[in-house]
């Protein structure tokens, strides 16, 4: 990791580039301590794709503890099916679990 001033980035952009693309993360400091980061379209699309992965887990790890705690509602195929219908109103099985789940 390395760190310059704006100034330094702005005189020689071109090789800071080249740094960051071979691998490098540049931080370039600037007044009031308002720096930014410089890394590769690389670095950066893997950096996105670890936070979308940790926001899928803990949606998994949210999913797996309503499963313990009997907080789901299973259907067939046909009801899913019937719920399509433009004209489907809730059973008694969808009213009941709604009604479970409010008074949690």
């Amino acid at each position: 990791m390395l760190a310059v001033k704006s100034m330094d980035v702005r005189d020689n952009f071109k090789d800071w580039c080249n740094k960051v693309i071979n691998g490098e993360t540049l931080i370039v400091s600037r007044p009031r301590n308002e720096n930014v980061v410089i890394v590769s379209e690389k670095e950066y699309h893997e950096m996105i794709k670890a936070k979308h992965n940790a926001e899928y887990t803990a949606e998994l790890d949210k999913s797996q503890s309503q499963l313990a705690q009997g907080k789901t509602v299973s259907f067939t195929i046909e009801e899913l099916r019937a719920m399509e219908a433009d004209d489907w109103t809730p059973t008694q099985k969808v009213i009941d679990f709604m009604e479970k789940m409010s008074n949690e």
